[in-house]
C-alpha cells in the first residue's frame, strides 16, 4: 500500500499520488496518460493532473490495482 508520508513531492495536489516505492515501470503512464508521467532524471512516475473525468478516474484506479509495487495510492 502507497504511504502518503512517502510520496513524490511532483505529485499534483489531489487525490491521486505516487510514492517512493515506483520502480519506473512505466504501467502507469500507460493505463493513465493523462494523469502520469516519468521523472526524467529521477527515474520514476508522478501523478502530474489529477483526474477530471469518470474515465480519468476509472484509469488512475486501475493504475492502481495493476501497480506492481503498490506505490500509487488514493487519498480521500
Amino acid at each position: 500500500m502507497a504511504d502518503p508520508s512517502q510520496k513524490w513531492p511532483e505529485n499534483a495536489d489531489g487525490r491521486f499520488f505516487v510514492d517512493q516505492e515506483c520502480i519506473d515501470c512505466d504501467l502507469c503512464r500507460e493505463i493513465a496518460p493523462d494523469s502520469f508521467t516519468r521523472h526524467k532524471k529521477g527515474g520514476y512516475s508522478y501523478v502530474f493532473r489529477q483526474p477530471d473525468s469518470e474515465e480519468g478516474l476509472a484509469q488512475c484506479r486501475e493504475a492502481l490495482a495493476e501497480c506492481p509495487v503498490e506505490a500509487i495510492g488514493e487519498q480521500p
